[in-house]
């Protein structure tokens, strides 16, 4: 018995890094996944390796979550669970960020978790119940130098989460976050970004001293997407090593 049967799953951002761990995870727990990404060369190569179903997916665009939505309801007739997993990351001091970066980095990471939550609900209803898993990050707690627009779409997914998490409820839809730490994935390891860590200081800051894999953040939002995590809504989930716990980050 999987974790997830039954379950019909869909993941955003599935093409690489967590959501890749997602999509493999998922399926490995029983779940019927469908994925969408705008890498649509590493999207259809991990389709074709997993049995996974992947749809080119714009989070941004509200004509291209009405396909993804409507590919996994047509295929397996329900959809039962979203992953909020798209998001990009720009290294940017304020004084040296363009307004259009900015408004990038927002629409991506918030109106595309936005969109996401609008856009299961008459599914999700349809089938009794619902799980929504937004992710966002320890920047979602935390501010750090040069990533001002990150940690503003990250602090707000929280919100998007806890006012859904009440509108939905009557649904039986429930609604999370999760907040990754340091994670060994190519968007946390954007070169801009890493020349101007102090990679010392900041692994010295760390409770559990290394990065995690992303399948380690996996196991969190499989939790929340099955049953057993029914009693679980508007809540907020750390994967980050004890980053978050004061110890000096």
């Amino acid at each position: 018995m999987g974790l997830l049967d039954g379950k019909v799953a869909l993941i955003t951002g599935g093409a690489r890094g967590m959501g890749e761990a997602h999509v493999r995870l998922f399926l490995s727990e029983g779940a019927q996944v469908v994925f969408g990404d705008v890498l649509e060369e590493e999207g259809k190569a991990l389709a074709e390796e997993t049995g996974a179903v992947f749809v080119r997916h714009d989070v941004t665009s509200p004509e291209e979550w009405q396909r993804a939505v409507a590919t996994a309801t047509e295929l397996y007739g329900k959809l039962d669970v979203l992953v909020n997993n798209a998001g990009i990351l720009k290294f940017g001091r304020i004084a040296d960020m363009s307004p259009d970066d900015f408004s990038r980095i927002v629409d991506v990471n918030l109106k595309g978790t936005w969109l996401g939550v609008k856009s299961v609900i008459d599914p999700m209803k349809a089938a009794g119940r619902g799980s929504i898993v937004n992710i966002s990050s320890i920047e979602g707690f935390i501010g750090a130098e040069g990533l001002s627009a990150y940690a503003a779409s990250k602090f707000a997914i929280r919100g998007v989460t806890k006012s859904a998490a009440r509108e939905l409820a009557r649904f039986k839809i429930r609604v999370n976050s999760v907040h990754p730490g340091a994670i060994n994935t190519s968007m946390v390891m954007d070169a801009d970004m890493m020349a101007e860590v102090d990679a010392e200081a900041f692994v010295k800051s760390m409770v559990i001293k290394r990065f995690a894999k992303p399948v380690e953040v996996s196991h969190v939002v499989a939790f929340l997407a099955s049953d057993r995590s029914s009693y679980c809504t508007g809540s907020e989930f750390t994967v980050d090593g004890g980053l978050t716990t004061g110890a000096g980050y």
